[in-house]
């Protein structure tokens, strides 16, 4: 656990660091966003959403606390917590209103409550930002089957016809 931590906070030296550049730093310098993060993508949202708050608390930079107020946005949603998880996405949009992932997360709250209407509102906005981003296609087609569900075109009648008790 503590070699993860290594490297995921480390840095890396190049050789103009040496000449009084300034480091690049590769990863977050917040432990414990991070480690919540990777609970939030593992499905452990609970503990996810525990640590991402801890991360919050310690956030040293806009940039976290972008990223925990993302991360909350979403745990709290993956947990059916709708309005916990709005109010996420709000404060994170009030700071960066192109966090297209709130928008993304506010859509799926709203296809989940069957609210379609503000899906599509916050589907075009989150799309007009990263029109490519593949969590946004997901969303696009779960408003879709919610709103334009596909009906079948063929139906099979696979019941068996028995006449003279010989299976057709």
């Amino acid at each position: 656990m503590a070699n993860r931590f290594a490297v995921i906070v480390s840095c890396l030296v190049c050789l103009p660091c040496l000449a009084g550049q300034p480091k690049i730093v590769v990863g977050s310098l917040n432990p414990r966003l991070a480690e919540g993060a990777r609970l939030l993508q593992s499905g452990k949202d609970e503990e996810g959403i525990r640590l991402t708050l801890l991360g919050l608390e310690a956030a040293t930079s806009a940039k976290d606390e972008e990223i925990a107020l993302s991360n909350l946005c979403a745990g709290y949603t993956n947990l059916g917590d709708y309005q916990t998880a709005l109010k996420y996405c709000d404060i994170l949009l009030k700071r960066n209103d192109k966090a297209w992932r709130a928008f993304n997360s506010k859509a799926l709250i709203y296809i989940a409550t069957k609210q379609y209407e503000k899906a599509e509102i916050e589907l075009v906005k989150a799309e007009a930002i990263n029109p490519r981003a593949r969590s946004l296609k997901i969303a696009r087609a779960l408003y879709l089957d919610a709103t334009q569900p596909v009906e079948e075109a063929v139906e099979i009648d696979d019941r068996q016809r028995i006449e003279n008790n010989q299976p057709l």
